[in-house]
Protein backbone atom coordinates (compact mmCIF):
# COMPACT_ATOMS: atom_id res chain seq x y z
CA UNK A 1 0.00 0.00 0.00
CA UNK A 2 1.47 3.32 -1.01
CA UNK A 3 1.19 6.53 1.12
CA UNK A 4 0.03 9.68 -0.78
CA UNK A 5 1.57 13.07 0.12
CA UNK A 6 -0.44 16.29 0.76
CA UNK A 7 -2.48 17.43 -2.22
CA UNK A 8 -1.02 20.45 -3.97
CA UNK A 9 -3.37 23.37 -4.77
CA UNK A 10 -4.75 23.47 -8.28
CA UNK A 11 -2.92 25.64 -10.80
CA UNK A 12 -5.62 28.40 -10.78
CA UNK A 13 -5.47 28.78 -6.98
CA UNK A 14 -1.67 28.96 -7.13
CA UNK A 15 -1.92 31.81 -9.66
CA UNK A 16 -4.38 33.73 -7.41
CA UNK A 17 -2.09 33.34 -4.41
CA UNK A 18 0.90 34.46 -6.45
CA UNK A 19 -0.91 37.52 -7.80
CA UNK A 20 -2.08 38.44 -4.29
CA UNK A 21 1.44 38.29 -2.95
CA UNK A 22 2.73 40.37 -5.85
CA UNK A 23 -0.06 42.93 -5.25
CA UNK A 24 0.86 43.25 -1.57
CA UNK A 25 4.48 43.79 -2.52
CA UNK A 26 3.48 46.46 -5.06
CA UNK A 27 1.31 48.27 -2.50
CA UNK A 28 4.09 48.19 0.04
CA UNK A 29 6.54 49.57 -2.51
CA UNK A 30 4.05 52.29 -3.52
CA UNK A 31 3.50 53.32 0.09
CA UNK A 32 7.23 53.39 0.65
CA UNK A 33 7.71 55.45 -2.49
CA UNK A 34 5.06 57.90 -1.34
CA UNK A 35 6.68 58.25 2.07
CA UNK A 36 10.11 58.70 0.50
CA UNK A 37 8.84 61.32 -1.99
CA UNK A 38 6.82 63.26 0.61
CA UNK A 39 9.74 63.19 3.02
CA UNK A 40 12.13 64.47 0.32
CA UNK A 41 9.72 66.94 -1.32
CA UNK A 42 10.08 69.61 1.37
CA UNK A 43 13.22 71.02 2.98
CA UNK A 44 14.23 69.87 6.42
CA UNK A 45 11.81 71.06 9.10
CA UNK A 46 9.04 71.81 6.62
CA UNK A 47 6.23 69.62 5.38
CA UNK A 48 4.58 70.40 2.08
CA UNK A 49 0.94 69.64 1.35
CA UNK A 50 -1.14 70.27 -1.75
CA UNK A 51 -4.85 70.92 -1.97
CA UNK A 52 -7.51 73.50 -2.69
CA UNK A 53 -8.85 76.61 -1.04
CA UNK A 54 -12.24 75.99 0.52
CA UNK A 55 -14.63 77.92 2.73
CA UNK A 56 -17.34 77.25 5.27
CA UNK A 57 -20.53 76.22 3.52
CA UNK A 58 -23.89 77.68 4.53
CA UNK A 59 -27.20 76.31 3.30
CA UNK A 60 -29.77 79.11 3.00
CA UNK A 61 -33.41 78.07 3.37
CA UNK A 62 -36.76 79.83 3.98
CA UNK A 63 -38.50 79.78 7.35
CA UNK A 64 -41.89 79.10 5.73
CA UNK A 65 -43.23 76.89 2.98
CA UNK A 66 -44.30 78.42 -0.31
CA UNK A 67 -43.83 78.69 -4.04
CA UNK A 68 -40.64 80.33 -5.29
CA UNK A 69 -41.64 83.50 -7.12
CA UNK A 70 -38.21 85.14 -7.57
CA UNK A 71 -34.55 84.14 -7.51
CA UNK A 72 -32.45 87.29 -7.35
CA UNK A 73 -28.91 85.84 -7.48
CA UNK A 74 -27.04 83.18 -9.42
CA UNK A 75 -24.08 80.92 -8.82
CA UNK A 76 -20.86 82.89 -8.54
CA UNK A 77 -22.51 86.11 -7.33
CA UNK A 78 -21.09 87.75 -4.24
CA UNK A 79 -23.79 88.83 -1.77
CA UNK A 80 -23.82 91.08 1.27
CA UNK A 81 -25.18 90.33 4.71
CA UNK A 82 -28.91 91.04 4.75
CA UNK A 83 -29.25 90.98 0.95
CA UNK A 84 -32.49 89.55 -0.43
CA UNK A 85 -31.76 86.33 -2.30
CA UNK A 86 -35.21 84.94 -3.11
CA UNK A 87 -38.92 85.49 -2.56
CA UNK A 88 -41.62 82.93 -1.96
CA UNK A 89 -45.34 83.45 -2.48
CA UNK A 90 -48.22 82.15 -0.36
CA UNK A 91 -51.70 83.50 -1.09
CA UNK A 92 -53.04 82.35 2.28
CA UNK A 93 -50.37 84.30 4.13
CA UNK A 94 -51.08 87.43 2.06
CA UNK A 95 -54.82 87.11 2.75
CA UNK A 96 -54.20 86.65 6.47
CA UNK A 97 -52.02 89.74 6.52
CA UNK A 98 -54.70 91.83 4.76
CA UNK A 99 -57.33 90.51 7.17
CA UNK A 100 -55.27 91.42 10.22
CA UNK A 101 -54.63 94.92 8.81
CA UNK A 102 -58.37 95.47 8.32
CA UNK A 103 -59.16 94.12 11.79
CA UNK A 104 -56.58 96.36 13.42
CA UNK A 105 -57.94 99.42 11.55
CA UNK A 106 -61.48 98.62 12.72
CA UNK A 107 -60.34 98.20 16.32
CA UNK A 108 -58.44 101.49 16.20
CA UNK A 109 -61.52 103.29 14.84
CA UNK A 110 -63.70 101.82 17.57
CA UNK A 111 -61.19 102.77 20.24
CA UNK A 112 -61.05 106.33 18.89
CA UNK A 113 -64.85 106.56 18.95
CA UNK A 114 -64.98 105.33 22.55
CA UNK A 115 -62.24 107.73 23.65
CA UNK A 116 -64.11 110.63 22.04
CA UNK A 117 -67.37 109.49 23.60
CA UNK A 118 -65.73 109.19 27.03
CA UNK A 119 -64.28 112.71 26.74
CA UNK A 120 -67.68 114.07 25.70
CA UNK A 121 -69.40 112.22 28.54
CA UNK A 122 -66.90 113.66 31.00
CA UNK A 123 -67.72 117.19 29.86
CA UNK A 124 -71.45 116.50 29.87
CA UNK A 125 -71.27 115.00 33.36
CA UNK A 126 -69.75 118.15 34.79
CA UNK A 127 -72.39 120.34 33.10
CA UNK A 128 -75.26 118.06 34.11
CA UNK A 129 -74.09 117.95 37.72
CA UNK A 130 -73.83 121.73 37.91
CA UNK A 131 -77.23 122.13 36.24
CA UNK A 132 -78.86 119.62 38.56
CA UNK A 133 -77.41 121.30 41.62
CA UNK A 134 -78.67 124.69 40.42
CA UNK A 135 -82.09 123.22 39.62
CA UNK A 136 -82.30 121.69 43.05
CA UNK A 137 -81.47 125.01 44.68
CA UNK A 138 -84.08 126.76 42.55
CA UNK A 139 -86.69 124.12 43.36
CA UNK A 140 -86.02 124.46 47.04
CA UNK A 141 -86.33 128.24 46.81
CA UNK A 142 -89.56 127.96 44.86
CA UNK A 143 -90.96 125.56 47.42
CA UNK A 144 -90.05 128.00 50.16
CA UNK A 145 -91.86 130.78 48.39
CA UNK A 146 -94.89 128.59 47.77
CA UNK A 147 -94.98 127.50 51.39
CA UNK A 148 -94.68 131.11 52.58
CA UNK A 149 -97.44 132.20 50.19
CA UNK A 150 -99.71 129.39 51.33
CA UNK A 151 -99.13 130.27 54.99
CA UNK A 152 -99.89 133.91 54.23
CA UNK A 153 -103.08 132.98 52.43
CA UNK A 154 -104.13 130.82 55.40
CA UNK A 155 -103.69 133.81 57.72
CA UNK A 156 -105.58 136.06 55.30
CA UNK A 157 -108.43 133.55 55.19
CA UNK A 158 -108.62 133.45 58.99
CA UNK A 159 -108.81 137.24 59.14
CA UNK A 160 -111.45 137.32 56.41
CA UNK A 161 -113.57 134.79 58.27
CA UNK A 162 -113.19 136.77 61.52
CA UNK A 163 -114.18 140.01 59.81
CA UNK A 164 -117.12 138.36 58.10
CA UNK A 165 -118.28 136.91 61.40
CA UNK A 166 -118.30 140.38 62.90
CA UNK A 167 -120.01 141.81 59.82
CA UNK A 168 -117.22 143.98 58.58
CA UNK A 169 -116.94 142.20 55.21
CA UNK A 170 -119.25 140.16 53.13
CA UNK A 171 -119.06 136.44 52.31
CA UNK A 172 -117.47 137.28 48.96
CA UNK A 173 -114.22 138.26 50.71
CA UNK A 174 -114.10 134.88 52.46
CA UNK A 175 -114.69 133.05 49.17
CA UNK A 176 -111.88 135.02 47.46
CA UNK A 177 -109.52 134.21 50.31
CA UNK A 178 -110.43 130.52 50.15
CA UNK A 179 -109.85 130.53 46.38
CA UNK A 180 -106.49 132.28 46.80
CA UNK A 181 -105.46 129.81 49.51
CA UNK A 182 -106.41 126.86 47.29
CA UNK A 183 -104.27 128.30 44.48
CA UNK A 184 -101.34 128.83 46.87
CA UNK A 185 -101.60 125.25 48.11
CA UNK A 186 -101.62 123.98 44.51
CA UNK A 187 -98.48 126.02 43.83
CA UNK A 188 -96.94 124.55 46.97
CA UNK A 189 -97.76 121.05 45.77
CA UNK A 190 -96.24 121.89 42.38
CA UNK A 191 -93.13 123.18 44.12
CA UNK A 192 -92.89 119.92 46.08
CA UNK A 193 -93.12 117.96 42.81
CA UNK A 194 -90.52 120.21 41.18
CA UNK A 195 -88.20 119.66 44.13
CA UNK A 196 -88.61 115.90 43.81
CA UNK A 197 -87.75 116.14 40.12
CA UNK A 198 -84.71 118.29 40.88
CA UNK A 199 -83.50 115.80 43.48
CA UNK A 200 -83.91 112.94 40.95
CA UNK A 201 -82.04 114.96 38.33
CA UNK A 202 -79.23 115.51 40.81
CA UNK A 203 -79.07 111.81 41.58
CA UNK A 204 -78.93 111.06 37.83
CA UNK A 205 -76.20 113.64 37.36
CA UNK A 206 -74.27 112.14 40.26
CA UNK A 207 -74.29 108.80 38.37
CA UNK A 208 -72.43 110.51 35.52
CA UNK A 209 -68.95 109.76 36.94
CA UNK A 210 -69.87 106.10 37.23
CA UNK A 211 -71.10 106.06 33.63
CA UNK A 212 -67.90 107.84 32.63
CA UNK A 213 -65.74 105.26 34.42
CA UNK A 214 -67.66 102.48 32.68
CA UNK A 215 -67.11 104.18 29.32
CA UNK A 216 -63.42 104.64 30.08
CA UNK A 217 -63.15 100.97 31.03
CA UNK A 218 -64.82 100.03 27.72
CA UNK A 219 -62.38 102.28 25.88
CA UNK A 220 -59.43 100.67 27.71
CA UNK A 221 -60.75 97.23 26.78
CA UNK A 222 -60.98 98.31 23.15
CA UNK A 223 -57.43 99.65 23.27
CA UNK A 224 -56.31 96.27 24.58
CA UNK A 225 -58.07 94.69 21.62
CA UNK A 226 -56.21 97.13 19.37
CA UNK A 227 -52.93 95.94 20.90
CA UNK A 228 -53.91 92.33 20.24
CA UNK A 229 -54.93 93.19 16.67
CA UNK A 230 -51.61 94.95 16.05
CA UNK A 231 -49.80 91.90 17.45
CA UNK A 232 -51.67 89.77 14.91
CA UNK A 233 -50.57 92.21 12.20
CA UNK A 234 -46.95 91.84 13.29
CA UNK A 235 -47.32 88.08 13.33
CA UNK A 236 -48.73 88.11 9.80
CA UNK A 237 -45.94 90.47 8.71
CA UNK A 238 -43.41 88.05 10.20
CA UNK A 239 -44.96 85.23 8.19
CA UNK A 240 -44.55 87.34 5.06
CA UNK A 241 -40.95 88.13 6.04
CA UNK A 242 -40.35 84.39 6.48
CA UNK A 243 -41.17 84.03 2.77
CA UNK A 244 -38.08 86.10 1.97
CA UNK A 245 -34.69 84.41 1.90
CA UNK A 246 -31.97 86.72 3.25
CA UNK A 247 -28.20 86.27 3.13
CA UNK A 248 -26.97 85.74 6.72
CA UNK A 249 -23.48 87.07 5.92
CA UNK A 250 -21.25 88.29 3.14
CA UNK A 251 -20.50 85.29 0.97
CA UNK A 252 -20.41 83.87 -2.55
CA UNK A 253 -23.25 81.86 -4.04
CA UNK A 254 -21.70 78.47 -4.68
CA UNK A 255 -24.80 76.45 -5.62
CA UNK A 256 -28.53 76.67 -6.28
CA UNK A 257 -30.87 73.84 -5.37
CA UNK A 258 -34.29 75.06 -6.61
CA UNK A 259 -35.89 77.01 -9.46
CA UNK A 260 -38.67 79.57 -9.83
CA UNK A 261 -42.11 78.01 -9.57
CA UNK A 262 -41.11 75.13 -7.31
CA UNK A 263 -43.03 74.64 -4.07
CA UNK A 264 -40.65 73.96 -1.21
CA UNK A 265 -41.09 73.22 2.46
CA UNK A 266 -39.76 74.83 5.59
CA UNK A 267 -35.98 74.53 5.86
CA UNK A 268 -35.50 73.27 2.29
CA UNK A 269 -32.23 74.83 1.02
CA UNK A 270 -32.46 77.13 -1.99
CA UNK A 271 -28.85 78.34 -2.16
CA UNK A 272 -25.49 77.20 -0.89
CA UNK A 273 -23.15 80.01 0.17
CA UNK A 274 -19.42 79.98 0.76
CA UNK A 275 -18.15 82.21 3.56
CA UNK A 276 -15.32 84.18 1.95
CA UNK A 277 -14.17 85.56 5.30
CA UNK A 278 -13.32 82.09 6.65
CA UNK A 279 -11.42 80.27 3.90
CA UNK A 280 -8.76 77.65 4.44
CA UNK A 281 -6.43 75.31 2.56
CA UNK A 282 -7.60 71.73 2.68
CA UNK A 283 -4.87 69.19 2.03
CA UNK A 284 -3.77 65.69 2.98
CA UNK A 285 -0.74 64.34 4.83
CA UNK A 286 0.42 60.72 4.36
CA UNK A 287 -0.02 58.51 7.39
CA UNK A 288 3.75 58.06 8.03
CA UNK A 289 4.19 61.87 8.26
CA UNK A 290 1.13 62.83 10.31
CA UNK A 291 3.12 62.56 13.53
CA UNK A 292 5.01 65.73 12.55
CA UNK A 293 1.84 67.85 12.39
CA UNK A 294 0.36 69.54 15.45
CA UNK A 295 -2.51 71.97 15.92
CA UNK A 296 -1.36 75.58 16.02
CA UNK A 297 1.84 74.98 14.05
CA UNK A 298 2.96 77.87 11.85
CA UNK A 299 2.26 77.44 8.15
CA UNK A 300 2.15 79.30 4.87
CA UNK A 301 -0.28 79.12 1.95
CA UNK A 302 1.01 79.64 -1.60
CA UNK A 303 -1.14 80.08 -4.70
CA UNK A 304 -0.39 80.36 -8.42
CA UNK A 305 -2.46 83.56 -8.57
CA UNK A 306 -0.12 85.25 -6.05
CA UNK A 307 3.16 83.42 -6.55
CA UNK A 308 5.23 85.96 -4.60
CA UNK A 309 2.80 86.44 -1.70
CA UNK A 310 2.72 83.71 0.92
CA UNK A 311 -0.21 83.91 3.34
CA UNK A 312 0.69 83.28 6.95
CA UNK A 313 -1.46 80.54 8.45
CA UNK A 314 -1.83 78.05 11.28
CA UNK A 315 -2.74 74.39 11.40
CA UNK A 316 -6.36 74.57 12.57
CA UNK A 317 -7.67 71.08 11.93
CA UNK A 318 -6.26 67.55 11.80
CA UNK A 319 -8.57 64.66 11.01
CA UNK A 320 -8.85 62.12 13.81
CA UNK A 321 -9.12 59.19 11.40
CA UNK A 322 -7.21 58.28 8.28
CA UNK A 323 -8.84 57.93 4.87
CA UNK A 324 -7.86 56.86 1.42
CA UNK A 325 -6.49 59.61 -0.80
CA UNK A 326 -9.44 61.46 -2.43
CA UNK A 327 -10.41 60.80 -6.02
CA UNK A 328 -8.76 64.00 -7.24
CA UNK A 329 -5.45 62.09 -7.05
CA UNK A 330 -5.33 60.12 -10.28
CA UNK A 331 -2.48 57.72 -9.60
CA UNK A 332 -3.80 54.30 -8.59
CA UNK A 333 -1.02 53.73 -6.07
CA UNK A 334 -1.70 57.08 -4.42
CA UNK A 335 -5.42 56.32 -4.17
CA UNK A 336 -4.67 53.28 -2.07
CA UNK A 337 -2.50 55.17 0.43
CA UNK A 338 -3.95 56.27 3.77
CA UNK A 339 -3.82 60.00 4.46
CA UNK A 340 -5.11 62.49 7.06
CA UNK A 341 -7.00 65.63 6.18
CA UNK A 342 -5.33 68.84 7.39
CA UNK A 343 -6.62 72.42 7.17
CA UNK A 344 -4.50 75.57 7.20
CA UNK A 345 -6.34 78.73 8.27
CA UNK A 346 -4.97 82.18 7.30
CA UNK A 347 -4.02 84.36 10.27
CA UNK A 348 -5.50 87.50 8.67
CA UNK A 349 -8.27 88.28 6.22
CA UNK A 350 -6.77 87.59 2.78
CA UNK A 351 -8.94 90.34 1.29
CA UNK A 352 -10.48 88.14 -1.38
CA UNK A 353 -7.13 86.84 -2.66
CA UNK A 354 -7.86 83.28 -1.53
CA UNK A 355 -10.94 82.08 -3.37
CA UNK A 356 -12.68 78.72 -2.98
CA UNK A 357 -11.65 76.26 -5.65
CA UNK A 358 -8.12 77.64 -6.12
CA UNK A 359 -5.36 75.01 -6.11
CA UNK A 360 -2.78 75.90 -3.50
CA UNK A 361 0.26 74.59 -1.71
CA UNK A 362 0.90 74.65 2.00
CA UNK A 363 4.13 74.62 3.95
CA UNK A 364 3.92 73.45 7.55
CA UNK A 365 6.89 74.19 9.82
CA UNK A 366 7.28 71.32 12.27
CA UNK A 367 10.74 72.46 13.41
CA UNK A 368 11.00 75.95 14.89
CA UNK A 369 14.44 76.63 13.43
CA UNK A 370 13.42 75.79 9.87
CA UNK A 371 13.52 78.67 7.38
CA UNK A 372 10.56 79.23 5.10
CA UNK A 373 10.97 78.17 1.49
CA UNK A 374 8.76 78.05 -1.58
CA UNK A 375 6.87 74.83 -2.26
CA UNK A 376 8.59 72.41 -4.65
CA UNK A 377 6.77 71.10 -7.65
Amino acid sequence: MSTAGPASPPPRARRILLLGALGAVVLALAAGAWYWWADRAAPSGLLQINGRIEGDQIAVAPKAAGRISELLVREGDEVKAGQLLARLADEAVDARHAQTLAGAAAQRAQALALDTSAALLQSETAVQLATAQAGLAAARAELGRAQAAAMQEERDLERARDLAARGFVGPQSVERSELTLRSAREQQAGAHAALARAEQALRDAQLGPQRMRARLAEAASTRAQVTAAEARVREAATQIADLQVIAPLAARVSSRYANVGEVIGVGTPIFGLTDLAHVYLKGYVPEPLIGRVRLGQAAQIWTDAWPDTPFEARVGYIASRAQFTPKEVQTRDERTTLVYEVRLYPLADPGGKLLPGQPADGMIRHEEAAAWQRPRH
